[in-house]
């Protein structure tokens, strides 16, 4: 049986520095109007992120078959490397030699406010790469990446019969009502965490029982509270996992995505296809990074037997 995963979403590269001060020591609050301010960050490093890349990273981690599904550009070459050394295929990722790779710039000071300007460059060629071109899937997500490229898979996915899970993110302000709507009768599921549920019930004007009832499942996560599977009129209680340590949230809501792609093409049932989504969310917020935790398919068995006495395979 096919089990492949269309991973529709952005690739980017994360410059992350740490400022040693405050920012609040700095910014003055009745001189905003005239900031030009410059703050000296002795530690740089440089992460490899974004929606699709963090998603099939995981999803590999677990022995899935991602193919990913997104753009990227002329400074490609080493991501681009690292998915092939991973054996996570490129086939199906475009190559704009007129942009830059999508690019967050992230300044983070002692209390660990942050100041970030995100680059989008090649992401908003999204809609240039074509669904078709990636092949039959089993199931496919559309995670943030390029608006006119989310409304196209969208489509594109409807019509050729592939379902899909639509995970607005924070692109959720990019779209109208009207399109959230039609995401949400096109898609199968919807995932959201549980501000961006809030969102999406105030920019439709629908209830979240209206939104459940579109979708074969509704997922909501809600961070150390764990999350919660609407489907079937019925409401499903995903404990959270108790993480080794809490270093870094960012791609968290990936991992746990990746978990939700793995049941799903493995017919796991609800029930357990949350409770792994919630243990890799676990094991990525003990690692600074979105994708620099490393563990085998046999390690997270394990580890799940242990949280849940038994196991999904």
């Amino acid at each position: 049986m096919n089990q492949t995963s269309l991973i529709c979403g952005s690739l980017a590269i994360d410059v992350i520095m740490q400022y040693e001060g405050r920012f609040g020591d700095t910014l003055l609050a009745d001189q905003l109007h005239k900031v030009n301010v410059s703050f000296l960050v002795p530690t740089m490093r440089t992460e490899f992120g974004g929606c699709s890349g963090n998603i099939a990273y995981n999803l590999k981690l677990l022995g899935g078959d991602p193919r990913i599904v997104g753009v990227m550009g002329q400074d490609c070459a080493a991501y681009l490397e690292r998915l092939q050394k991973l054996g996570i295929s490129t086939q199906n990722i475009l190559i704009k030699k007129d942009a830059y790779n999508a690019q967050c710039f992230v300044t983070a000071d002692s209390d660990n406010n942050q100041i970030n300007a995100f680059h989008p460059g090649a992401m908003s060629f999204a809609h240039e790469n074509n669904i078709e071109d990636a092949g039959p899937a089993r199931l496919a997500i559309i995670s943030p990446d390029g608006h006119l490229g989310m409304l196209k898979h969208a489509d594109d996915l409807q019509r050729l019969g592939i379902p899909f899970v639509f995970d607005p993110g924070q692109q959720m302000p990019m779209f109208t009502a009207e399109q959230l709507i039609s995401f949400i009768d096109k898609a199968t599921y919807v995932t959201c965490n549980d501000y961006e549920i809030e969102l999406l019930v105030d920019r439709t004007g629908l209830t979240l029982a209206d939104i459940a009832h579109r979708l074969e499942a509704l997922i909501v996560t809600r961070g150390e509270k764990g999350s919660q599977i609407y489907t079937k009129g019925t409401s499903i209680d995903i404990p959270a996992v108790q993480a080794d340590a809490v270093l870094d949230p960012t791609g968290c809501g990936d991992a746990y995505r990746a978990g939700l792609l793995y049941g799903l093409t493995h017919d796991l049932g609800w029930e357990t296809t949350g409770r792994l989504a919630s243990l890799l969310g676990a094991i990525k917020i003990a690692h600074k990074g979105a994708q620099n935790h490393v563990v085998t398919k046999e390690e997270i068995a394990d580890r799940f037997e242990k949280a849940f006495g038994y196991r999904y395979e």
